[in-house]
């Protein structure tokens, strides 16, 4: 690859042609991402520059790149950023990717508020429980001025990326990051919240497994196993959050499809909510359930 004088559209016709020999989602693209990553250029300015020919500095640099993928590292780590939101977010291997899926609990999180289910008298006040990247809570803390915003982790290498991610976005003052197991950070029961939000680990143990390679062997998998059947982290947030919520207040909680019915069922255990409902996502498949604490 380095021999002769490379153009981008050589390049990136080469590296699709690996990819797809390797079996790799979407090879156009990802060389795409790839060669704009390490020229500093947008997908378009590759295609204006289309037969630029490129030093042997940055030809070994993509090829590094180009190995990393083919090893399964997903692109998301390669380049450092994930989108969510209309936010551009910086992710590493101490956090969970952010999911297009994730972002229905901020779509539903600002539905409750927007349609007055919420206390009007006051500061809404928000709990993201298992925070990672900070996604959830930086779209919450960018969309409803004058929240106050929790974000809790158990991991402090998260918690470190979550801090920086607010920052770019100049709401580093807008979110105080908590340390500890799920509710562990406010245990003295000093404050109560409106919402309280989690995408917790739900993948069940056994089927760990069988998850893409870019999941099981790159993501953080305290970030994703929910132990047998994946329900200890949401039956933990159904039982635990109750005491953390104001009469009125909802709780969400992100999961696989089938794991709603059982959530439903276990919120009707435990005899605190009035209202209850599953909700879908992009792909008409239930992703979230929701629960609304009796008042007073």
């Amino acid at each position: 690859m380095t021999n002769k004088r490379w153009t981008n559209k050589q390049l990136l016709d080469l590296a699709t042609k690996y990819f797809t020999e390797k079996a790799i989602d979407s090879p156009r693209l990802c060389a795409e991402i790839l060669l704009s990553h390490q020229l500093k250029k947008t997908r378009i300015e590759l295609y204006l520059d289309y037969d630029q020919p490129l030093r042997k500095e940055e030809i070994e640099g993509f090829r590094t790149l180009v190995r990393r993928r083919v090893k399964r590292e997903p692109l998301q780590y390669i380049t450092g950023h994930q989108g969510f939101w209309s936010l551009d977010l910086m992710v590493n291997p101490a956090v969970l990717i952010p999911r297009p899926e994730t972002e229905i609990l901020v779509e539903e999180a600002l539905k409750i508020r927007q349609s007055g289910l919420l206390s009007n008298d006051r500061t809404t006040m928000i709990l993201d429980v298992g925070t990672g990247s900070g996604a959830i809570a930086i779209a919450l803390a960018k969309e409803i001025e004058g929240a106050r915003i929790w974000a809790s982790d158990i991991s402090p290498e998260a918690l470190q990326l979550a801090r920086e991610n607010a920052r770019r976005y100049n709401l580093g003052e807008r979110i105080r990051f908590c340390e500890g197991d799920l509710f562990e950070p406010f245990s003295d029961n000093s404050v109560a919240f409106d919402m309280i939000i989690s995408n917790p680990p739900y993948i069940a143990t056994e089927e760990f497994g069988s998850l893409e390679p870019e999941i099981r062997c790159h993501e953080p998998k305290a970030a994703l196993d929910g132990s047998k059947g994946g329900m200890r982290y949401i039956q933990r947030l159904i039982r635990e959050s109750v005491p953390y919520l104001q009469g009125g207040g909802w709780l969400l909680i992100e999961m696989d499809p089938h794991q709603t019915e059982r959530a439903l069922n276990l919120i009707d255990s435990e005899r605190c909510f009035d209202y209850k409902e599953r909700v879908v996502d992009y792909r008409k498949s239930y992703r979230m359930v929701k629960a609304q604490k009796k008042h007073g």
